[in-house]
């Protein structure tokens, strides 16, 4: 007797989904994020916005993004909260946009990069500008 068989799809709650947009993604990858989303964290870590950091640490966000160091923790209406690895993986620091639980952060003297990190992964794109449609002089 030959034995057939069947392919099933694997169940929705083993497949990876993207931290950023949260779509299935087909291709695991070890950031966490799909390709059109990482384009988007990398436009954004490239932004004028970001100028205003100390580039050394917009340098060391980039890298902890592009290793997975940042993973979603929960989400709220207000606040993402998001749990960040430290360099060596020995903590990790519960992070959003408006604080971080490292010593920087909880100093408060200059941004951390766990939260540039956050601000460059929860950045929204610039809605594009609409343009009203045109009147073609058709009386109605």
């Amino acid at each position: 007797m030959a034995s057939t068989e069947t392919k099933t799809a694997a169940p929705a709650q083993d497949q990876q989904r993207c931290i950023k947009c949260h779509r299935i993604l087909r291709n695991a990858s070890p950031d966490g994020l799909g390709p059109k989303c990482r384009g988007k964290v990398r436009k954004a870590t490239k932004a004028p916005a970001m100028s205003d950091f100390k580039p050394h640490l917009v340098e060391k966000a980039v890298e902890m993004l592009e290793q997975g160091a940042v993973q979603p923790l929960r989400k709220s209406s207000k606040n993402q909260v998001f749990l960040v690895v430290s360099e060596d993986g020995s903590q990790t620091y519960r992070t959003a946009r408006a604080a971080c639980t490292c010593k920087a952060g909880l100093r408060g003297q200059h941004m951390c990069k766990h939260r540039i990190a956050v601000i460059a992964l929860t950045v929204q794109a610039a809605p594009e500008s609409q343009s009203a449609p045109i009147a073609l002089g058709i009386a109605a």
